[in-house]
């Protein structure tokens, strides 16, 4: 693959990664981050429920800092690659983020 071919591919992901978001509120977040576990799991969303623990679902940090990775872009700010291990599931994270950025709540 070429240079050009790679750069285009990382940049096609990071447009992949925020889109569908829409307004950020604190309900665009908590239902990103439900698509994103269910993505990540192989589940469908409906069976996502963000009340449970992240750990409940087996992930592991590789997988957490990877999801605050692409929440980076979701939110435009840089995150703590520790953001799933520091609230719980994804109600909190969702909660904790829309009061940090000023968001509307759900």
């Amino acid at each position: 693959m070429s240079q050009t071919g790679i750069l285009s591919g990382l940049f096609a992901r990071k447009k992949a990664v925020s889109a569908d978001v829409g307004p950020l509120t604190e309900a665009s977040i908590r239902s990103w981050l439900v698509d994103r576990l269910a993505r990540q799991l192989k589940m469908d969303r409906a069976v996502i429920d963000p009340a449970k623990r992240f750990d409940e679902y087996g992930l592991d940090s590789i997988v957490a800092v990877q999801v605050s990775g692409d929440l980076e872009k979701v939110v435009e700010q840089r995150l703590s690659p520790a953001l799933l291990f520091e609230y719980n599931n994804i109600d909190e994270l969702a909660r904790h983020l829309a009061a940090e950025l000023g968001l509307q709540a759900a």
